[in-house]
């Protein structure tokens, strides 16, 4: 779906989206219209393609889309309306997620998605399928941005809840460190791409990364019980078969082992993250406002409640003898 939002001029690069009538595109449309030197292109007719279907896990889940096929007839469009320029919204979870990845992952990793886990291997097909599409026609240049888990109060989608539920939640040393990335970073990422015509990989993310027990304490829950792997794997089958668990076959890996990324790349390109992953994972997930605050923080704001509680209950107490003395 392409929605008009720029402003006509025949000099102008035409841009077309799409699936841009979600929380994302809705972002990248106003910033592309605030662009002097872009207009609305169409699907038969643009300069560059940015195409956020692919991207987007609960649109494609809803209307039971596959992956593959809606990039093969966004390609074919792209080629008869002449583009010669594409932005693909990928997701890191192409790397997959193992113990012995390196930490962080760079754009020039392997691509080891989950066996499991249908939704990261296709979007390594449609991956492949740009870059063939790319060096099919001399000149023509594509970006690919493999974002983190992206959150916002209005954009985290369930494939994003389901990560964010299951992290940091067990007991041990094996739980992984995890990044979460604001929908706006990513909506600024893609109209860089656009503008500047950036050519390659880019990983998506916020600066560094959240240990594990800091993003339980982010949630304000207690770890849970630690079951055998094997056991644990049963559990949530089964749960999310009858909708009482969060986290979908395939998806555990991406809880238990790291898939970090390096932003670097991106950063070069003059790319800044403006919301850091602990600000994201609070917004998406509506943590509570305390577990933002530090210990230190905390112990400093209990200190200074009991001081007032002191303050107070002497205060009351003095006003309640000097009652009573009167009375008398």
């Amino acid at each position: 779906m392409t929605v008009t939002a720029f402003p006509a001029h025949a000099r102008r690069r035409r841009v077309h989206v799409t699936g841009a009538d979600g929380n994302l595109g809705r972002r990248v449309l106003t910033r592309l219209s605030a662009e002097p030197d872009l207009r609305d292109g169409s699907a038969r007719a643009s300069d560059v393609v940015v195409h956020l279907g692919a991207g987007d896990h609960d649109t494609r889940a809803r209307r039971r889309e596959n992956v593959t096929d809606g990039a093969a007839a966004m390609l074919d469009d792209a080629t008869v309306g002449g583009a010669g320029h594409l932005v693909l919204v990928s997701s890191a979870m192409v790397y997959g997620a193992y113990a012995n990845n390196p930490v962080p992952l760079t754009e020039d990793a392997i691509l080891r998605p989950d066996a499991e886990f249908v939704y990261a291997r296709q979007l390594a097909t449609v991956e492949s399928m740009a870059d063939r599409w790319r060096r099919a026609t001399p000149g023509r240049t594509v970006t690919v941005l493999r974002p983190v888990v992206v959150m916002a109060a209005d954009g985290t989608s369930s494939l994003a809840r389901a990560i964010a539920s299951g992290l940091g939640r067990r007991l041990g040393e094996e739980d992984s460190a995890a990044q979460f990335l604001h929908l706006d970073d990513l909506a600024s990422a893609i109209v860089l791409a656009v503008t500047r015509r950036m050519d390659g990989v880019f990983n998506v993310a916020p600066d560094g990364w959240i240990p594990a027990e800091r993003v339980r304490a982010l949630t304000g829950e207690s770890p849970r019980i630690k079951l055998p792997d094997r056991v644990a794997q049963v559990v949530d089958a089964v749960r999310w078969r009858f909708q009482r668990g969060p986290i979908p076959p395939g998806l555990r890996s991406y809880i238990r082992e790291p898939w970090l990324v390096a932003n670097d790349r991106l950063k070069a390109e003059g790319w800044q993250p403006a919301v850091t992953n602990e600000q994201a994972y609070v917004e998406g997930t509506e943590s509570r406002w305390w577990t933002m605050i530090t210990p230190k923080r905390r112990q400093e704001l209990s200190l200074s409640a009991m001081a007032v509680a002191t303050v107070g209950g002497a205060v009351a107490a003095f006003s309640l003898s000097r009652a009573w003395r009167r009375r008398r």
